[in-house]
């Protein structure tokens, strides 16, 4: 029996996989690596973490973006320098390569209980079973659509995670819908690819990130706006450097804070490429239909008035909303027993769920550890907490030796 299986390859389950491979317990992990940062997001993105908070993490921290960008001739800065997503897609794929060369690219289908922990099957057809599960799924499964669009044939309808390359936009009328990073991202990429792109969203107004001064801060702003890995600020320094210390917040309260911390907002790099994108601010929709082979979104504006918008296509740029019931590789048993509040499993200390050997990691962990779960930097706490709790387990009850050969392939 194996010890441990980790589910995901981006860097929630690279920098857990890095971690147990130094301190020895024996896993395998599944997954295409990167697949979201290089299969379904725009491309010319840029990420909106500085440098320093943008690493894959393992315990030596020997393989930084910084090194990376600096054996690759690309600029770096900790700080005031945005990463472009090719960058950081490419340092995880490199990551991989030299930290990981055991990933093995094949998807969990089914993961069901087993009598001494889990039974796993894999899409190449091969079963095995493994002691723990650790689920770094990320955003793969949680694409999130409003009622009002959700009724739109698919032809007429998709989500900003299912577009990398808005070239294929180009000279198309398409409207973008939302008014956070992800939808003014798309937005912007969109017009520089010759579509005829409009941006809709129940926000009155688009929030950007300051525009880094390049000047030394003061003491007094470094005391008053501390840096950290979500962002200047104390809030953010305490939710940046202190998960461990968000879980034991009563739950009201942690549900509350991850809902309304660092909502939407895009990097500041973002700004002048929207100023020639349209935009109808403070607008909800009232009836969105197909008519004539166009989409018509009658909406609402802030002063009461009526505007309708007709395009060809609307992308909903709405984002990620954690529901277990959307991960259909997961067995109903599990499904059930795992308690929830708001669609997230609620976790330990240690990210285990309520089914003990069920461990979560990553934007399904943020009621459990606060925003920065959504955010590459707090990788490297889940990967250090997940390890020293699997550590002591393992040595509390040993697993098998040469648990990889046990593992039988199904005919």
């Amino acid at each position: 029996m194996l010890d441990t299986a980790i589910i995901g390859a981006g860097p929630y389950g690279l920098s857990i996989a890095a971690y147990l491979r130094a301190s020895g317990i024996p896993f395998r992990i599944f997954g295409r690596p990167m697949d979201s940062w290089v299969n379904h997001m725009p491309k010319g993105m840029m990420l909106k973490s500085d440098g320093f908070a943008s690493n894959i993490y393992d315990p030596e921290n020997a393989f930084t973006l910084g090194e990376f960008c600096s054996q690759r001739g690309i600029e770096y800065a900790d700080a005031g320098v945005p990463v472009k997503l090719d960058t950081f897609s490419a340092y995880g794929l490199a990551f991989r390569q030299k930290m990981l060369p055991e990933l093995e690219e094949k998807l969990v289908v089914s993961l069901e209980r087993a009598p001494q922990g889990f039974l796993l099957r894999l899409d190449s057809g091969e079963t095995f079973t493994a002691r723990r599960v650790v689920l770094a799924v990320g955003i793969t499964h949680f694409e999130y659509v409003p009622e009002s669009l959700a009724h739109l044939p698919s032809e007429f309808l998709s989500h900003s995670y299912r577009h990398t390359d808005p070239a294929k936009f180009t000279g198309r009328n398409v409207v973008v819908f939302g008014g956070g990073s992800s939808a003014i991202d798309l937005a912007a990429e969109l017009h520089q690819a010759g579509a005829n792109v409009q941006l809709v969203a129940r926000r009155s107004e688009l929030k950007f990130h300051s525009t880094p001064t390049g000047k030394p801060r003061s003491w007094w702003q470094q005391i008053r706006h501390p840096q950290s890995g979500l962002g200047p600020g104390l809030r953010s320094r305490f939710f940046s450097d202190a998960p461990g210390l968000f879980h034991f917040l009563p739950e009201s309260l942690r549900l509350k804070t991850v809902e309304k911390t660092l909502g939407p907002s895009a990097g500041w790099f973002v700004k002048d490429k929207m100023a020639k994108v349209p935009c109808f601010l403070g607008c909800t929709p009232r009836n969105v239909e197909v008519q004539n082979g166009r989409v018509h979104l009658n909406l609402r504006t802030a002063d009461g008035s009526d505007r309708e918008v007709v395009t060809e296509h609307v992308i909903a740029a709405t984002g990620y909303k954690v529901d277990l019931e959307r991960l259909g590789f997961l067995s109903a048993e599990i499904r059930s027993k795992i308690k929830t509040a708001k669609g997230s499993p609620i976790l330990s200390s240690t990210f285990e769920s309520s089914v003990p050997g069920v461990y979560f990691a990553g934007l399904a962990a943020a009621n459990s550890f606060g925003p920065v779960m959504r955010f590459a930097f707090g990788a490297g706490f889940a990967a250090r907490r997940l390890t020293e709790a699997l550590t002591r387990s393992a040595a509390r009850n040993p697993a098998p030796v040469a648990a990889r050969s046990v593992a039988t392939s199904a005919k």
